[in-house]
């Protein structure tokens, strides 16, 4: 699933515009979402929306295709300033105006398709969505804001503090039944989180030897094993499979995370 909403790892401090992960990410999202009108781009929210009038121009009834948002242009401005281009970050926020309708009312919605006079359907201009949205007035004006400071304005420095410039990681690498992860820095302890109550099994030499971990409650929904993987290095791998105490089963197939560098 592709959506914009990764910009706000940059927004609120996490990572810099600059990463390389969030370049790439951006260059997806482009690709993907994009729409070029002729009064300035938006992007869908993500794909397959179907929250939006149908291919006809028929009203959204419960199904349709998401269309493009006035609103994610600001956001996507928001993202050039960080990354220190400040004109494109304005040329944005032109089109965020120019897609406006009318009365200069920000519309959820702007029809990204071919025109359809008879329902009064024009690319770029409002869809028969919520207008005003004012979630996308507050975006215009922060990015308003945001320009005149040169800067995003409302980014916490806090996170900017710990995650940019003091480059703080956390020493866990998080491994959960929604997302496995098949690899991990060598020198960090794995992590496994599970639903409900387990005894971790897991080997460092391919099943030779076994080492059991149960997990404790976190009291949050969420019961934790850390694994002691420290010491790994670079090629070693963690094998590890699962003891349901309460079903009185094992889960019956093992997953392994190698160390990378």
């Amino acid at each position: 699933m592709v959506s914009l909403d990764a910009l706000a790892f940059v927004r609120f401090g996490l990572r810099a515009a600059h990463d390389p992960r969030i370049v790439n990410t951006v260059k997806v999202v482009d690709a993907t979402l994009r729409v070029d009108t002729p009064r300035g781009p938006a992007w869908h929210r993500y794909q397959g929306d179907g929250y939006g009038e149908h291919t006809d121009g028929g009203p959204f009834d419960g199904t349709g295709v998401g269309r493009a948002w006035p609103l994610l242009t600001g956001e996507r401005a928001h993202y050039e300033l960080a990354a220190g281009q400040r004109d494109i970050a304005k040329q944005l926020a032109h089109a965020m105006e120019a897609l406006a309708g009318e009365s200069h009312l920000l519309p959820e919605q702007v029809w990204d398709s071919a025109d359809i006079p008879d329902r009064g359907l024009f690319i770029g201009h409002p869809s028969g969505s919520a207008m005003p949205l004012v979630w996308a007035h507050a975006e215009y004006i922060k990015l308003c804001r945001s320009l005149l400071d040169g800067k995003i304005f409302d980014r916490p420095p806090q996170t900017v503090q710990r995650y940019l410039k003091e480059k703080v990681t956390s020493g866990h690498i998080i491994w959960r039944f929604n997302n496995k992860v098949r690899a991990m820095p060598a020198g960090r302890t794995l992590r496994v989180e599970t639903r409900g109550p387990a005894i971790v099994r897991w080997s460092v030499n391919g099943w030779r030897t076994v080492q059991d971990t149960p997990t404790h409650d976190t009291t949050l929904g969420i019961h934790v094993a850390d694994l002691q993987t420290l010491d790994l290095r670079i090629g070693d791998r963690v094998d590890i499979t699962f003891y349901w105490p309460e079903a009185d089963r094992w889960e019956g197939t093992n997953f392994g995370v190698v160390c990378l560098d």
